[in-house]
């Protein structure tokens, strides 16, 4: 429930933003700058690991990757669009949504959501080739009343962004919109193949400003089709085009494995995307998960050290390609090593399970017996929180793929079960897959951690006895 020092800031950052918008293009710097500083303000009571004099010298700089950045934004992006944006995922989910959880998080003492991960349903319209979502068949469905249930005590708590996956979500796009309007303050991604992105579909993505697509590709047609189907590669071409029309905001959702790593961050692939209006990209490291997984697809230790390094490179906002890249593996140290556990997010499947991780498919609780709480103060759920960070090198964040034995251990003991209807696979199935990756990574984690300079961070989201006392795992 809005509070009226709430609504009183949440109409000051609107006044602002939409000071921003209207400005002519020569003052539109200025106007920026004057809006990080109304940030810097409404945040100072806060530790945040941003430096907003840092950010300032960028958007200044005209030759920086940040402010060529920003001015596609203006550019290309609607201004209904930008500006929903910099109130819901801006104001309410980073900025108010942080304050909330933060306190949430001393008075439940459990983890906290940033955001919430869900699979609306297990249909999908493609049956790409080694898809882990498929496993859990296709006739699995989120009611739009539940989705909204969980939304609804979801803000409570100061959860403000909410994230789809499936299966193929935009196979339930109609309440999807619905969720977007009902919850206007809220922000949403969808993690989708992108083949049934059209033009209606976009007019309603544009009408209610709030939600993001994040479009699955691994390589150009050649590789991508491979997997996914002969076409589907056109087909996200043109659903790129359309969204880049109508001025909203996309990026897109790369696995890297050892057949595509290089292909997906070369510059000719880089160039693509940003020259088709991507904001993002998000690489996600390829995960050995159901009992048919094929372990040849972990990337060696030379090309996940190749990826540690490009990545970086990719989105530097000095002088970097102008995308925002995040490598959910690699990038541990940026937000404290596994985000999962609900520390900064979880998982509900198509059959209303709560996982720790959407890779991690073992359960306590459900949304149609728990409610959001409840299920954050499950056994494993519990396990997560008494134990993160797994690793002190947050280059070995994951106690599935870096620290297996974490997971075994965790699973066994709070006796979660598994959530694949059609294939349960156990935790030491699972693990032993990751056994030999974990342990031919070690070594060059423990070399790439202690060549850089680590920052001290202002907060880390652990149990408080953790934040001192973190585990190594040898």
């Amino acid at each position: 429930m809005r509070t009226l020092s709430h609504t009183a800031e949440r109409m000051a950052f609107s006044t602002a933003i939409n000071a921003v918008l209207h400005s002519a293009e020569e003052n539109r710097e200025k106007t920026v700058l004057k809006l990080i500083d109304l940030i810097g303000k409404f945040m100072s009571d806060e530790k945040l690991d941003i430096n907003f004099n840092t950010a300032k010298e960028l958007i200044s700089n005209e030759e920086s990757a940040l402010h060529k950045y920003t001015d596609r934004l203006f550019e290309e992006v609607h201004p209904h669009v930008l500006k929903t944006t910099a109130l819901n995922l801006g104001f309410e989910s980073f900025f108010n949504g942080t304050k909330t959880i933060r306190k949430m998080r001393e008075i439940h003492q459990c983890n906290v959501p940033w955001l919430i991960l869900m699979d609306p349903t297990s249909a999908c319209n493609l049956h790409c080739t080694g898809c882990w979502a498929a496993e859990y068949g296709n006739k699995l469905n989120l009611s739009f009343e539940e989705m909204d249930r969980v939304i609804t005590q979801g803000k409570e708590l100061g959860i403000y962004f909410y994230m789809m996956t499936g299966g193929e979500p935009l196979v339930r796009k109609a309440d999807i919109i619905r969720l977007c309007k009902k919850h206007n303050d809220c922000a949403f991604l969808a993690y989708t193949n992108g083949t049934l992105v059209d033009e209606a579909f976009c007019k309603e993505m544009q009408a209610v400003g709030n939600f993001y697509l994040a479009i699955s590709l691994e390589g150009f047609s050649e590789v991508n089709d491979l997997r996914r189907g002969e076409g589907v590669y056109e087909k996200v071409m043109y659903a790129m085009d359309l969204l880049k029309k109508y001025g909203l905001i996309f990026g897109t959702s790369i696995c890297y494995t050892s057949k595509n790593i290089e292909t997906v961050v070369s510059e000719e692939f880089v160039d693509l995307m940003i020259e088709k209006g991507c904001r993002y990209a998000f690489y996600f490291h390829y995960m050995p998960v159901g009992n048919d997984a094929v372990v040849d697809l972990l990337p060696t230790v030379a090309q996940r050290k190749f990826m540690h390094q490009r990545v970086r490179e990719i989105r530097n906002m000095s002088h970097g390609k102008g995308l925002f890249t995040m490598d959910f593996q690699n990038d541990g140290e940026f937000v404290g090593g596994c985000i999962a556990g609900g520390r900064n997010y979880f998982h509900i499947n198509a059959n209303g399970d709560a996982e720790p991780c959407v890779f991690i498919h073992f359960s306590n609780a459900n949304i149609r017996t728990h409610t959001l709480l409840e299920i954050l103060k499950q056994p494993i759920f519990m396990a997560y929180y008494n134990n993160q960070p797994f690793n002190k090198n947050h280059l070995r964040p994951c106690p599935m793929l870096e620290n297996p034995e974490f997971l075994e251990k965790i699973v066994k003991e709070t006796g979660a079960k598994s959530t694949d209807l059609k294939s349960p696979e156990s935790a030491e199935h699972l693990c032993a897959k990751c056994q030999e990756y974990a342990k031919a990574w070690a070594p060059c984690a423990e070399d790439l951690w202690e060549q850089a300079p680590h920052a001290q961070r202002k907060y880390e989201n652990y149990k408080p006895e953790n934040c001192t006392n973190h585990r190594v795992v040898s």
